[in-house]
């Protein structure tokens, strides 16, 4: 990645312990998926970035025509209710948990000092946090109250994969999140065209404004998450493809994918490190992380967490 866009996801969860448990095991198919649905038709579309301001090594390019299936996704982010549901139903105990930290935006923090671990290498305004979780999104001096129609954070995507496999879902491929997001505008650079904000001055999405990472003029109402149904959804109907959080998708990351991808259905590479991330966050902003944009691609592994990080599922 490049020195003026690296990336703006929190470092990948290091010092894992070998003896413990990824998450806990979950029924298949057993649970209520709330969220309204989306039915799209599929269809073809290009793929990747047309705009020149794709990130280096990021493999946003080359721009590709991409067919996909029909299927339905989720309207919105799944948000904290949603998620509590299943893991009330099931006693499941996220990465977060078990792991007894998760990544959090210096910002937001709300912990007793001796549980922040201290800055991480190269992005110093995040820190592992004990007790930072789904539920203590800040730390333990957090919790939920006023935050049930917000989008779960503190999940990894083996914790989406397993939320996934209750409720008879799965994750979106790189593929449909893309053609989801664009709402049938080719090329755009984002989900409703191509200028940022609105002829009103009004912003269209929940990403940082002012001087990152030191001062948010929360211009747009939020320092961190937002409801789930802010701003204006798509041409799809659907709310936050970009900004807000980052969306887990199936897929390995590859940053040469592009160059072979097949033309039908393409669901990643068949190996990897990483699983890819989309749509940027809450803490993007053009001088640091231009992530926000319908092409554009970032990942991390597989068993990290972070404060700005939550997903949607698809069906089939």
């Amino acid at each position: 990645m490049s020195d003026e866009h690296p990336s703006c996801c929190a470092p990948a969860r290091t010092g894992v312990p070998l003896d413990v448990p990824a998450g806990s095991p979950v029924p298949a198919a057993a649970g209520a998926h709330g969220i309204e649905q989306i039915a799209l038709g599929g269809g073809s579309f290009a793929m990747g970035n047309s705009n020149g301001d794709e990130n280096a090594g990021d493999g946003e390019t080359p721009v590709h025509q991409v067919e996909v299936a029909p299927f339905s996704i989720d309207a919105t982010s799944v948000t904290n209710a949603d998620f509590a549901r299943f893991a009330d139903a099931t006693g499941y105990r996220t990465e977060a948990e078990t792991f007894g930290y998760s990544a959090v935006f210096h910002l937001a923090l709300a912990a007793e000092p001796d549980e922040v671990m201290g800055p991480a290498s190269g992005t110093p305004w995040w820190a592992g946090v004990r007790g930072a979780d789904w539920r203590h999104p800040g730390g333990s001096r957090s919790g939920l109250d006023g935050l049930d129609d917000h989008p779960v954070v503190h999940v990894s995507w083996n914790d989406a994969v397993a939320y996934c496999k209750w409720a008879g879902r799965r994750l979106p491929t790189e593929a449909q999140w893309e053609y989801a997001a664009r709402g049938g505008l080719e090329g755009a650079r984002y989900p409703w065209g191509d200028e940022l904000i609105g002829d009103d001055g009004e912003w269209r999405c929940n990403i940082w404004q002012g001087e990152f990472p030191r001062t948010n003029t929360e211009e747009d109402g939020y320092l961190t998450t937002a409801p789930v149904r802010t701003f204006q959804p798509n041409g799809y109907g659907l709310w936050q493809m970009v900004g807000n959080v980052w969306e887990w998708c199936e897929d390995w990351f590859g940053p040469r994918y592009y160059k072979f991808s097949p033309a039908g259905n393409p669901s990643g590479p068949s190996l990897g490190a990483a699983r890819v991330m989309r749509g940027g966050s809450y803490l993007c902003h053009d001088s640091y992380c231009n992530r926000y944009r319908n092409a554009a691609r970032s990942s991390n592994t597989p068993e990290s967490s972070m404060g700005n990080a939550g997903f949607r599922t698809v069906s089939p």
